[in-house]
């Protein structure tokens, strides 16, 4: 029997991370740098990218706890700190900024040769706040169901970004700058709320434990 608690938390993993990686935002980027490539190369870097994104979140996501320990980080703690990086990134969103990461044009005459790593793999397709994302649900995933349920979320999630950008050309011409904007807005208001039901869910058990010593 399916457990109940892996539909709300698939759906966590998939709606977050996709926000999060934003790979609609990322397109007028990526088309800006690769403005003259042939679609081949195109879809070179694409795949690279979004291979390199995947083992680095992946990385993250599995060695989260081990770094909790070596920095003597507090779970509660990393959960306010992601929660206050995603409010950010959701914010951003929600302004209708296309990325959270401003690139100059000298910064992309400088990563011309190896675009896919630097910057559409880290940090545009893998940034900070997907990375915190990984972290803060593996630490949520009590079940080996549910560290499979994230593990294929984020696989998942990049291979729609893979596809995504791969279109990029057509997809742009499609939504329009007006319909990109609208569905930038509504993710970056979901985004907003994970972010916050993160934050008071580190803050709360340190209130908790305050209130109790100062008894």
């Amino acid at each position: 029997m399916l457990d109940t608690a892996v539909l709300p938390f698939a759906f966590i993993c998939l709606t977050s991370f996709f926000t999060l990686t934003n790979p609609l935002g990322t397109m007028p980027v990526f088309l800006t740098m690769t403005s003259g490539m042939e679609e081949a190369e195109r879809s070179k870097i694409v795949r690279r990218a979004t291979i390199i994104s995947f083992i680095t979140l992946v990385a993250f996501t599995l060695a989260g706890q081990f770094l909790f320990k070596f920095f003597g980080i507090s779970t509660n703690g990393f959960r306010i700190a992601a929660g206050i990086i995603i409010l950010k990134i959701g914010y951003d969103m929600l302004q209708a900024k296309f990325t959270h990461t401003k690139l100059k044009d000298d910064e992309i005459k400088t990563y011309a040769e190896d675009i896919s790593i630097t910057p559409l793999a880290i940090p545009l397709l893998c940034g900070p706040g997907a990375i915190a994302n990984g972290i803060m649900l593996m630490d949520d995933a009590h079940t080996w169901t549910l560290r499979i349920v994230l593990l294929a979320s984020i696989g998942f999630i990049y291979f729609i970004t893979y596809f995504i950008l791969r279109a990029s050309t057509r997809l742009v011409k499609v939504i329009g700058e007006t319909g990109n904007n609208v569905m930038m807005r509504l993710m970056g208001l979901i985004l907003m709320v994970i972010a916050v039901e993160c934050f008071f869910t580190g803050l709360k058990p340190i209130v908790v434990s305050m209130i109790e010593a100062a008894r």
